[in-house]
């Protein structure tokens, strides 16, 4: 191919190649000859060679070499050689490369041109590609051509100085005054261009928001005439005048009226008109009355526009495009909070849109279902979420099952009925729960003494049906082992009459254990409920010995440790009252915090924690086993002062929970020093935090000195100690020391 073939030549050469390596070898021949011609220093055919560089550039390859050449090119004073010049460093040039600052001094000669082309030419090439020092020394350019009489500049001049502004902030003040007398202008273009820089002035400072909210009749004049005019030829898209100008007039207005009761004021009516005048049948009008909506819903509007606004949104729902029922939806979501009864109007359109095909759209509906659920809605709501969960694509199903849940908790109208539905999310999606449900689940059943005979026999029927869903197969075990005794009795007047024998239920938890299905916390529940059955149940009980002894040798640590100590218990205790019902649970959370104090080189320690255990019976939890000579004591009433705890004594109420077997052992230490704490604002609030008072006494003969108390708490607990009183302790409790330490417990309320 000659050095010489025409642009057209070469890209039907380049077309035509069948391999890519055919095609790499037809680009390099061309751009070796452009190199060559380059180089010449007359020259003739310079913007033909560059035109075909660029081509080059844009399928790929490295055109580097010509930026050279562009820079020659727009110095030119020939406008086919400025036109290619300018395109050339519009896709050659950026603001990093050494280049561009050579093309400074000729950018600002052609802005002062006489022919307007030349002009658009400099004003575009600014715009798309000047640094921030460019556009410092060529901004009082643009200023001045701002003021312009030509209508053709002024619009683009206005878009090149909202370049201005993005790339140096400190230049939005130059263009304030010229901005605002642009509004004025009759040309669209000029009164576009003069809306987008008003726009940019006003996001990046705040006093020039100010300014210009005065600008909001003008403003508002100008869309009325855009929305009563009749057909214009010029501006007309679909019926709709000059939408473009429209989109960007309703976004400034929604800048100058938000968190402002007075600009708000002044829009209203028109965005009434526009809602109620646009035509929804065209995309082109749709795009007017989304931006409408978004206007009304983040200014202070009126009630009544707010609701239209949602009714708007309610009609994209049915629109036959996806992609204006996402953008509703997403709309929608937002304001859900804000406007949840005009939201709830179009609760069965949304309920619909779970069934769309597209994966998008299903899950901004399920996001958007999920919020509307209320007290009043929950049985309806719920029973369209258990239907769209049994048929939801995998991805989705988490999701579903998490939102599901945290409505039941929130808004269930009984115990049955919240217990009924996380059992039949379990069925359906137990192994996209997550992990906390067991627990939760557990707790409920627990705490809802009235209804253990109804979830044993649901729970027992659910486990012979289907083990493979782990969460259920888990709270069932548990459930068995502890309310067995109620199974076997076969007396529940909420579900049908069904006869259960001891082997039918060691059958099942057996087949529990034996199933390849299960998982290791799977069989670690079932063996404990087996080894809890033993008390519940009378002629089993060698079988049930037989069972847990064969998991003794079991290859899972767990599973083993589980099985012997369980083999301990059945032969070193006749009563076993660790395996009786589990008692109520509650629903605060108790934070076990660590104490120490050292004084003359020698620590001693307490194990300590916030009596939040108020109740005997679960604090008997602490000593499962036995072991300690004195009866646990209450703890004080919430909100008084602790009596004085000796040190000596570790094993207090509120211990260290995660170590039940532990501290049976109290470590000797120095008699007469004793380590009070109290409580402050031990109540439930919004902070999340908890303010405790610590006194130290001394009542010995002699003086500690060197006094210091350090603290350990949870990674979900962060504590901050302020200074001590003192670090000394007098003999005879002539004084005390007090230190206050305060406990966040981050998102957790106490």
């Amino acid at each position: 191919m000659s050095p010489s073939v025409p642009l057209q030549e070469m890209i039907r050469a380049i077309r035509s190649a069948r391999t890519q390596c055919e095609e790499r070898g037809v680009i390099q021949r061309e751009c070796a000859a452009i190199r060559a011609q380059f180089r010449q220093a007359d020259n003739g055919g310079r913007s033909h060679n560059l035109a075909k560089l660029l081509y080059v550039h844009m399928l790929g390859y490295p055109a580097h070499f010509g930026q050279m050449e562009c820079v020659r090119m727009i110095a030119s004073p020939r406008y086919s050689e400025k036109r290619v010049g300018y395109l050339g460093a519009m896709m050659l040039l950026d603001e990093k490369q050494d280049a561009s600052l050579l093309i400074t001094n000729s950018i600002k000669n052609d802005l002062s041109n006489s022919n307007q082309y030349i002009q658009s030419l400099a004003l575009c090439t600014l715009a798309c590609m000047g640094s921030a020092e460019m556009c410092r020394d060529l901004a009082p350019e643009i200023d001045r051509l701002l003021r312009a009489s030509n209508s053709y500049i002024k619009k683009k001049a206005a878009l090149c100085a909202v370049h201005i502004v993005r790339k140096v902030h400190d230049l939005g003040e130059l263009f304030t005054k010229a901005a605002r007398s642009l509004l004025t202008e009759k040309n669209h273009g000029v009164v576009h261009g003069a809306v987008v820089l008003i726009t940019e002035l006003c996001e990046r400072n705040s006093e020039t928001l100010e300014r210009f909210r005065k600008t909001v009749p003008d403003l508002v004049q100008i869309m009325k005439g855009l929305v009563i005019s009749g057909y214009s030829p010029d501006h007309d898209v679909a019926g709709i005048s000059d939408p473009f100008l429209q989109v960007r007039i309703l976004r400034l207005l929604r800048i100058l009226g938000r968190n402002n009761e007075a600009a708000s004021d002044a829009m209203n009516d028109l965005l009434a008109q526009v809602a109620t005048n646009t035509d929804s049948t065209k995309t082109v009008g749709n795009a007017v009355l989304y931006e409408t909506v978004l206007t009304v819903l983040d200014i202070k509007s009126e009630s009544g526009l707010r609701v239209l606004a949602v009714n708007i949104l309610g009609r994209f729902l049915l629109n036959n495009d996806r992609n204006i029922r996402y953008i509703a939806m997403t709309s929608l979501q937002k304001i859900v909070g804000t406007d949840h009864n005009a939201v709830q109007r179009h609760r069965g359109t949304i309920v619909d849109c779970l069934k769309d095909q597209d994966a998008s759209v299903k899950r901004r509906a399920l996001e958007l279902s999920l919020a509307l659920v209320s007290a009043s809605n929950i049985r309806s709501m719920m029973k369209e979420l258990l239907s769209f969960l049994s048929s939801c694509p995998p991805e989705l199903r988490s999701q579903t099952a998490s939102g599901i849940f945290n409505a039941a908790e929130r808004y269930a109208p009984s115990q049955r009925w919240h217990i009924d539905t996380i059992l039949h999310v379990l069925t359906t999606a137990g192994g996209d729960v997550r992990d906390e449900t067991v627990p939760n689940l557990i707790q409920l059943i627990t705490n809802t003494s009235e209804l253990h005979c109804y979830t044993v026999h649901k729970l027992y029927r659910a486990l012979l049906s289907d083990i493979s869903q782990q969460p259920l197969v888990q709270v069932a075990c548990w459930c068995i082992g502890e309310y067995g005794d109620l199974l076997l009795t076969g007396e529940c007047q909420e579900t049908e009459p069904v006869q259960v024998t001891e082997d039918y239920v060691l059958d099942v938890l057996e087949t529990v254990l034996q199933s390849h299905m299960s998982s290791p916390s799977t069989r670690g529940f079932a063996l404990t409920a087996t080894m809890k059955l033993s008390t519940r149940i009378t002629e089993n009980v060698d079988r049930i010995r037989s069972i847990v002894s064969i998991y003794g040798s079991c290859i899972d640590v767990e599973l083993q440790q589980r099985a012997v100590e369980y083999n301990a218990l059945f032969k070193k205790y006749d009563h076993m009252s660790i395996l009786d019902i589990f008692p109520e649970l509650f629903l605060d959370k108790v934070y076990s915090v660590k104490l120490s104090f050292a004084y003359n080189n020698n620590v001693q320690s307490a194990g300590l924690s916030p009596p939040l255990c108020g109740v005997s019976q679960v604090c008997d939890l602490l000593d499962l086993l036995g072991g300690s000579e004195q009866p646990l004591q209450p703890s004080p009433a919430l909100g008084s002062a602790a009596p004085p705890i000796p040190v000596s004594a570790p094993n207090t109420v509120g211990g260290d929970l995660l170590d039940l077997l532990g501290g049976l052992e109290p470590t000797p230490i120095t008699p007469g020093l004793t380590f009070t704490y109290t409580h402050n604002e031990l109540q439930k609030q919004e902070t999340g935090r908890l303010t405790v008072t610590l006194t130290a006494s001394n009542s010995t003969e002699s003086d500690i000195r060197g006094f210091t108390l350090q603290a350990a708490v949870p990674k979900s607990v962060q504590l901050h100690m302020k200074a001590p009183s003192g670090d000394s302790l007098p003999a005879r409790g002539t004084a005390k020391v007090t230190q206050m330490l305060v406990f966040t417990f981050g998102s957790q309320n106490i």
